[in-house]
């Protein structure tokens, strides 16, 4: 039997570097991204804007190559952009508009005769839950009405590719959801791709499958967020109560690796005889063991992980991705 050929990539790119300058923006970055759904991640000033304008066309690299669905960055730029949709993070939507005619420009924008695009506006807006709201003023809009309406204007050509920047900011737990179900829905029935940005690592972990990590203009990770998960060092997490310091210094000085998360400690699974030298520990010095269970590491364990050992000490998501978006425009 012939196998089947190996699936063109989504996104690639060999040796591409940037320059702005003096200052190296990309250092040689080589990528190969899959159909499918993939979180882009990184902090600060990491290359990420860079990175998408150039595989966009949107500016010119200083070396290398790079091709999205097969169409070379450097010289078919304006097809690359017809094909993608791009939900910004910004307020990009005319508050005297209703919905269907804020959705129904876009798709003019795009190239869309008048009447296709009011077609697509319709079917757009009952997609993402506005159906009964889509002859409104978008002045009008909550917060989540908002961004599901710049997600419908993000969709309404039908594009094979859809780039989310922070595509939860300001949503309640309920819109959130749906934003949420809505991207995954768009990649396991409508066959689509999504590459999304966000702080909030839950919201990658809900929706991608896959990982891009970039670190100073260099690509640290790319990988299924399965895999990395399943490197991570196995965890006992415990709650104690009366003399967490204590705990802490005893697990210690038993040669246990802990980390301290106020009154909850994590600490490495050295087989199942850890949990009983954790209660010798919390004899030894007169502390209660409230829960004790295997711990369950996530997408921001594995990204503060990683960070730590490239030396940035970042603590939390709230440090990262905060002022650094895609800046994409298409």
């Amino acid at each position: 039997m012939t196998p089947e050929p190996t699936p063109q990539p989504l996104i690639e790119a060999s040796a591409l570097r940037k320059m702005y300058g003096p200052h190296l923006a990309l250092d040689d970055v080589n990528l190969s991204i899959p159909h499918g759904a993939t979180g882009i991640l990184g902090p600060n000033g990491a290359g990420k804007s860079t990175l998408f304008k150039c595989i966009l066309g949107l500016i010119r690299a200083t070396s290398g190559d790079g091709k999205v669905l097969n169409l070379d960055m450097r010289t078919e730029g304006h097809l690359i952009r017809s094909k993608i949709g791009y939900m910004p993070e910004y307020d990009s939507l005319d508050p005297g508009l209703n919905a269907i005619d804020q959705v129904r420009y876009s798709g003019e924008l795009l190239g869309m005769n008048t009447s296709s695009a009011t077609q697509r506006a319709h079917e757009v807006l009952e997609y993402v839950g506005l159906k009964d709201q889509r002859y409104r003023k978008i002045e009008t809009f909550s917060t989540g009405m908002k961004q599901a309406t710049k997600l419908a204007c993000a969709l309404v050509h039908d594009p094979e590719i859809l780039i989310c920047d922070e595509p939860t900011n300001g949503l309640d737990q309920r819109a959130r959801k749906f934003m949420l179900e809505t991207l995954r829905k768009t990649v396991t029935e409508g066959g689509r791709s999504v590459i999304m940005s966000s702080h909030v690592m839950d919201d990658v972990q809900e929706v991608c499958d896959r990982i891009v990590m970039i670190h100073k203009g260099r690509i640290v990770v790319q990988s299924n967020i399965d895999e990395l998960v399943s490197q991570v060092e196995e965890e006992i997490e415990i709650s104690v109560w009366g003399g967490a310091s204590e705990m802490e210094s005893q697990l210690s000085s038993m040669g246990m690796s802990v980390r301290r998360l106020g009154r909850n400690m994590r600490v490495s699974k050295e087989g199942d005889e850890t949990y009983s030298r954790i209660m010798e520990a919390a004899s030894a010095c007169g502390v209660q063991v409230r829960k004790m269970a295997d711990y369950e590491p996530d997408l921001e364990d594995i990204f503060l992980l990683i960070m730590e050992k490239l030396g940035e000490g970042v603590k939390g998501t709230e440090d990262l991705m905060t002022d650094d978006h895609m800046g994409v425009s298409v």
